[in-house]
């Protein structure tokens, strides 16, 4: 019932930017949302989470280069990549599950799943 479409992944060169979005549709609720990576031969990573209300989460390999931010009136939630480098390279995801304060970087913890969004940073 709950949908999750992502988009904005494309080819960049190193150094460079990206924005994606996730939009939620089919439901509203109190959600904490979440990017996700995963590269091919690679288990699937945490890369940011956004709660409801604002509070945010970052993995130490992107932390000061991405930035999450969402807008609850849209259900859309953001996810700015800046000086990009190739070890980003990967498919993206968006997840969301009702807010709960605990085991946001938990993949298992999260009921509703987008497609994916691919996104390539050459050298």
């Amino acid at each position: 019932q709950v949908q999750l479409v992502e988009s904005g992944g494309g080819l960049v060169q190193a150094g460079g930017s990206l924005r994606l979005s996730c939009v939620v549709s089919g439901r509203t609720s109190n959600y904490v949302m979440v990017w996700f990576r995963q590269a091919p031969g690679k288990e699937r990573e945490f890369v940011a989470a956004i709660s409801f209300g604002g509070s945010t989460l970052y993995a130490d390999t992107v932390k000061g280069r991405f930035t999450i931010s969402g807008d609850n009136a849209k259900n859309t939630v953001w996810l700015q990549m800046n000086r990009l480098k190739p070890e980003d390279t990967a498919d993206y995801y968006c997840a969301a599950k009702t807010y709960s304060p605990y085991d946001w970087r938990t993949e298992d913890s999260y009921r509703y799943w987008g497609q994916g969004t691919q996104v390539t940073v050459s050298s």
